[in-house]
């Protein structure tokens, strides 16, 4: 492997991902444009190697453009990266998890090779991310031709890269939602409804923890179904009723999430008794 990388955009995911493929041998760094120059600058002292620039036309040709752009402008930056010409035959990656590989149809229409790479990580910390990056999942999907260098590339800075349907990319990206953020909602319903019982904050995070760090460790551990307890694995529909109605009392939006959970819950029931 012996290719040049530019890389348009170079925010978190833009810079840690930078810094590790710099590390592998026979990829180099070449070009860095961001907003500006001092961004620019910044990024390729984070990354440790590659030239800042400030335009597209003073990008270099180079064997594979990654473009860590927000969603919204990976359609811009791939068009302005067409428009300089010379990307046949390249290869050009995203690293949206929303957003699929045809975002680069203008890529491929001008005869380059396009993916998609999404690292599963949170990238608050780039220089924690970047040390403690082995083992991170990344979804990929795109041409074949361009899988060629991203999967053995991402493997060289120790990704666990994953195939992904392209179709699906939304879904996929919504996975992520309900395992990270909607979990949060779900447990700031409980943590409130806690307190609206009588119980103070702090204690009422020591009461829930335990039951959050079981139920998660035994989703991992036997399944989601073998996992699930409580009132609707037990088939206690009085119980249940009677939750409802106090929570909706209590609060009309968290009583409304109750009972958009009561019907999944009950699927997930069926499926743990084997029904």
């Amino acid at each position: 492997m012996n290719v040049t990388l530019n890389i348009i955009g170079a925010g978190h995911v833009g810079k840690v991902l930078g810094r590790l493929f710099a590390g592998v041998e026979g990829v180099a760094v070449q070009d860095v444009l961001t907003r500006s120059v001092a961004s620019a600058q910044a990024a390729v002292a984070f990354i440790g190697a590659g030239t800042p620039v400030d335009s597209y036309v003073a990008l270099r040709h180079a064997d594979v453009t990654m473009l860590a752009v927000s969603d919204d402008q990976i359609g811009p930056a791939c068009a302005a990266l067409v428009a300089e010409g010379r990307q046949a035959g390249a290869i050009v990656f995203h690293c949206s998890g929303a957003l699929a590989s045809n975002m680069l149809l203008a890529a491929t229409q001008a005869g380059a090779f396009v993916a998609s790479a999404h690292p599963i990580r949170s990238f608050a910390d780039p220089a924690q991310v970047a040390a403690t990056f082995d083992g991170t999942f990344c979804g990929v999907e795109g041409d074949p031709l361009a899988l060629a260098f991203l999967t053995p590339a991402l493997n060289a800075i120790g990704a666990r890269p994953v195939p992904i349907d392209p179709a699906a990319k939304t879904l996929y990206h919504a996975a992520a939602v309900f395992a990270s953020n909607y979990l949060v909602t779900v447990l700031d319903a409980a943590l409130r409804a806690y307190q609206a019982a009588g119980i103070p904050e702090p204690v009422a995070r020591e009461l829930a923890q335990p039951l959050v760090t079981e139920a998660v460790a035994n989703v991992f551990r036997l399944g989601a179904a073998p996992a699930l307890s409580g009132p609707i694995a037990r088939g206690d529909s009085a119980t249940v009723q009677r939750q409802q109605l106090a929570v909706q009392s209590w609060d009309a939006a968290t009583g409304e999430l109750y009972r958009a959970l009561v019907a999944p819950t009950q699927d997930l029931a069926r499926r743990k008794r084997g029904g």
